[in-house]
């Protein structure tokens, strides 16, 4: 590991991000704080991040781990990593961590280090949707750090009305989406999309059941094609086989575009829950948003969640503007059905794309990383109140 050097007149900060788009975002908003070469970091967190500084431990094939299963099975994984981090942070003595998403590690990391004794800034970048699950949070959090700072508008006033400063400092997929945007790719007539996520459980789950949907429309209208593609070559592999098996190869495109190249050709769309609905509104795509998990983590959810949607773009709209067919309604059928509907009905499809719109137009105009690295720059301008441990 590279030694972390402190610049002559500057601060040092270590970042931890534990999963692929944590590490862009860390990485987008560290090249932002080296322009003035002021800063030194190190951390945790992967290639991006470690491009930039070799005090930076990638650690991402063994973080990126999803549900409860997979966390326990590497407990003591987890447990030595947070013992070193804890050691570190204390040996190097940063003036600030900024942590980046990945909140099962790194809340109970802002825990151990107030415990511990460092008096230094704790910055929360990319904020946790405890506003969806576990609100009871905030406060802990707000005893915790010093900094929150959001990438939802709706955000900022749960934190600040816990006595905790947030910063709404707007979507990384702003920026990230502009050049596709700008080119206007033109949408093509009788091209729906089938996304079904980024993970090999939800492509496991969720593809049999669009490509039942996509041979209940193929078969009432034989000029629709269906294009698809994995977040991975083993996944676009996976996806290609069941097409195979399916005996739908001759109605499906697989692999010849990225998914949000995909998401500006198509002129309807179903897309699994995450990251990729939400591309899927800025970059304009009449969409339904599917979603399944086993019925023991649906009962759970339906305990705990807090917000009456799943599909963030509704969260942020406040109304069912997407249509969210999850557990027992997502089915062959009611795919089939709602993508017909779009794509029989063009006056319903504008006004989806007007509403996704108005939704996106609420997350900010770019420069995301850039107002980030401003909130971390700025917080020694004033002195922050003293933080303490959990009540």
């Amino acid at each position: 590991m590279t030694e972390a050097r402190h610049p002559e007149s500057g601060r040092h900060l270590l970042f931890v991000a534990g999963e692929i788009s944590g590490d862009a975002h860390a990485a987008g908003v560290m090249r932002e704080l080296s322009v003035d070469g002021s800063w030194s970091f190190g951390g945790l967190g992967g290639p991006q991040m470690q491009a930039i500084t070799g005090a930076v431990e990638n650690w991402l094939d063994e973080a990126a781990v999803l549900g409860l299963w997979e966390v326990l099975v590497k407990y003591g994984y987890f447990c030595q990593k947070m013992e070193a981090m804890v050691s570190r942070v204390l040996g190097e003595k940063p003036d600030g961590v900024v942590m980046v998403d990945y909140p099962g590690f790194n809340l109970r990391l802002a825990k151990r280090l107030r415990q511990a004794g460092y008096a230094g800034k704790l910055i929360y970048y990319i904020s946790p949707q405890v506003w969806a699950w576990k609100r009871g949070r905030i406060r802990t959090m707000a005893a915790l750090l010093d900094r929150m700072i959001c990438i939802f508008p709706f955000e900022v006033d749960l934190y600040v009305s816990s006595g905790l400063s947030a910063v709404d400092a707007g979507h990384p997929l702003v920026d990230a989406l502009e050049e596709l945007r700008s080119r206007e790719i033109p949408r093509e007539e009788n091209l729906v999309a089938l996304l079904p996520g980024s993970r090999e459980r939800e492509v496991s789950s969720l593809f049999p059941i669009m490509l039942g949907a996509a041979r209940i429309l193929a078969e009432k209208h034989s000029q629709l094609r269906f294009s698809t593609i994995g977040a991975t070559p083993p996944l676009t592999e996976k996806i290609r086989q069941m097409i195979r098996e399916a005996g739908l190869e001759s109605v499906f495109e697989v692999g010849n575009s990225s998914a949000r190249e995909i998401m500006c050709r198509a002129t309807v769309g179903a897309v699994a829950s995450g990251t990729a609905t939400l591309e899927a509104a800025c970059l304009g795509l009449p969409y339904c948003l599917v979603y399944k998990v086993a019925w023991l983590t649906a009962i759970a959810a339906r305990f705990l969640m807090s917000v009456r949607y799943l599909g963030i773009v509704n969260v942020i709209a406040d109304r069912e503007i997407v249509r969210e067919l999850l557990q027992e309604n997502a089915t062959q059928a009611s795919i089939a059905a709602e993508l017909e509907r779009l794509l029989s009905r063009p006056e319903e499809r504008e006004q989806l794309r007007r509403d996704l719109a108005g939704t996106v137009s609420k997350l900010g105009q770019g420069g995301a990383y850039r107002r980030a690295a401003e909130v971390i720059a700025g917080a020694w301008d004033s002195k922050g109140k003293e933080k303490g441990g959990l009540e």
